[in-house]
């Protein structure tokens, strides 16, 4: 089709040249004002794109100023540190988050396979973005001949084109440091970094910047009711963020409300732990900064971070 239209712009003007010979000058005159109006028109069109993206980059530009004022937060590397432990502990069952890079199974949660240190997973388009950058940075590893199938599966739990292979050539290129760092790479662009810099915006200390981060992981970064755009607006619509001038904890309260609703509706009878024996116990205790010793449960197992 792309060739059958290229073919059709080129014959335009020879088109254009024999309707002008064979129409009276006035309908020439009308083709012209036609035309100029166009014109007008998709200045103006372009004009409103420009100041548009403009509003836009003089908004972001504000927002990285106001951000560059507030204290590190959860982007700071120890806190860092603790949030991936954190994670890990729901994810992996473990806080020794670098032992994960080559995990993988499917956990039987509709989401095809679930891999690596935030749990990429094949049905959510995550692990096919990881494996396509991944690619574009180094073609001949060990998973790029599974993109065909990665592509196929998005979306789905289906292991077809994947199995029995894609398991073993996960874990042989988790060996890699290059695989390694692809993985925090893609963590930090997709999950850390959005969750962490939104949650400054809404006013939120280092345990709200790490409720969007956990949130962002398990949900992810979607705009539908069950991603993670959608849960901070129906919270937003509950209870003002301290950004908006309301009260830190009870904003966060009714984000983990929705939250966890928002788990269950997904899946019925799931283990809340991560907001039920972490995330609320910390805002409880009002330890807003994540203060360490920090003392949590995931599963019935308990961890500590002296």
């Amino acid at each position: 089709m792309k060739r059958v239209g290229v073919l059709l712009l080129g014959a335009l003007p020879v088109i254009a040249a024999g309707v002008y010979l064979a129409v009276p000058d006035d309908s020439a005159d009308s083709a012209d004002t036609a035309s100029s109006a166009s014109s007008s028109s998709q200045a103006t069109a372009k004009s409103a794109r420009d100041d548009a993206k403009d509003r836009a980059e003089e908004e972001r530009e504000a927002d990285d100023a106001l951000i560059a004022d507030l204290p590190p937060g959860l982007a700071a590397p120890a806190k860092k540190e603790l949030a991936q432990q954190l994670v890990s502990s729901a994810e992996n069952s473990t806080t020794k988050w670098r032992t994960a890079y080559g995990s993988i199974e499917d956990v039987g949660d509709g989401d095809g396979y679930t891999a690596g240190i935030v749990g990429f997973c094949t049905g959510t388009h995550d692990l096919l973005m990881l494996v396509e950058r991944y690619t574009e940075a180094h073609p001949d590893n060990g998973l790029a001949k599974y993109l065909p199938a990665l592509r196929e599966v998005d979306g789905s739990d289906s292991h077809e084109g994947l199995d029995p292979g894609f398991t073993a050539a996960w874990q042989a290129e988790a060996e890699l440091p290059a695989f390694r760092a692809a993985q925090e790479e893609e963590r930090d662009r997709v999950y850390f970094e959005p969750a962490v810099r939104l949650a400054k915006l809404d006013g939120l200390g280092t345990l709200g910047q790490f409720v969007y981060y956990d949130a962002m992981v398990f949900h992810g970064p979607d705009t539908d009711a069950e991603g993670f755009y959608g849960l901070r607006e129906r919270a937003m619509a509950k209870a003002r963020t301290p950004g908006q001038g309301g009260s830190e904890k009870a904003y966060l309260d009714t984000f983990l409300d929705v939250r966890e609703q928002a788990m269950r509706d997904k899946r019925p009878g799931i283990d809340t732990s991560r907001v039920d024996t972490a995330q609320r116990r910390f805002l409880a205790a009002g330890n807003m900064e994540l203060a360490t010793p920090l003392v949590w449960e995931m599963y019935g197992d308990t961890y500590r971070v002296p």
